[in-house]
C-alpha cells in the first residue's frame, strides 16, 4: 500500500514524532528514521572542533531531486509505503539535527533499512545543498564528490 511522500528543504525544526505519526498507516509495522546531526569534532583523519555549520541549497531544484530519489526508492523497494526526505537550511550548532530520511513498510524485512540508507546516500550525491563549515581557523566550503551529469 503505497502512502505518503513528503520531500521539502526547510529551515525550522522537524518534529520525528509527528513525523512519525504523518507516515504510519493501519498496515504500518516499521519505520526506519536517519537524522544527521552536526558534530562538533569532525574529520577523521585530523580532527578539528567545529562552531557551527550554515546549510543552502536552489530550493526547487533540491526538492526536484529529492523526489527523483524517492521515486528511486519506489522502484528498487516496491514494498515501502511512505518516504521522508527533509533537508533543513540555515545555521546549526552541533548537536543539531539537519537532514531526516524515513521509510515505512508493513514488515522490518522488507528492505525499510536499505531504502533509508540508500535515500540518504543519494540526497548527499544528487541533491544541490551547500554546506559551509565554522571553525577557530575560519570558514571553509564542505566539497562532495558528485558532479551533475547534463540534464540532471
Amino acid at each position: 500500500m503505497v502512502g505518503k511522500t513528503v520531500c521539502k528543504i526547510i529551515e525550522s525544526d522537524v518534529s520525528l514524532d509527528e513525523l512519525l505519526a504523518e507516515l504510519s498507516q493501519t498496515s504500518t509495522g516499521a519505520v526506519v528514521m536517519f537524522t544527521g546531526l552536526v558534530r562538533g569534532v569532525t574529520g577523521k583523519s585530523n580532527p578539528h572542533d567545529t562552531s557551527h555549520l550554515e546549510y543552502e541549497a536552489y530550493q526547487p531544484m533540491a526538492e526536484k531531486m529529492m523526489w527523483r530519489i524517492a521515486d528511486e526508492i519506489r522502484v528498487r523497494w516496491p514494498d515501502i509505503e511512505s518516504i521522508a526526505i527533509i533537508q533543513r537550511i540555515g545555521k546549526f550548532l552541533p548537536g543539531d539535527p539537519t537532514v531526516t530520511v524515513a521509510c515505512s513498510a508493513a514488515h522490518r524485512d522488507t528492505g525499510v533499512f536499505d531504502a533509508a540508507r540508500y535515500g540518504i546516500d543519494r540526497l548527499k550525491e544528487i541533491v544541490p545543498v551547500w554546506k559551509k563549515e565554522f571553525t577557530s581557523q575560519g570558514e571553509s566550503w564542505v566539497e562532495g564528490d558528485y558532479i551533475p551529469q547534463p540534464g540532471e
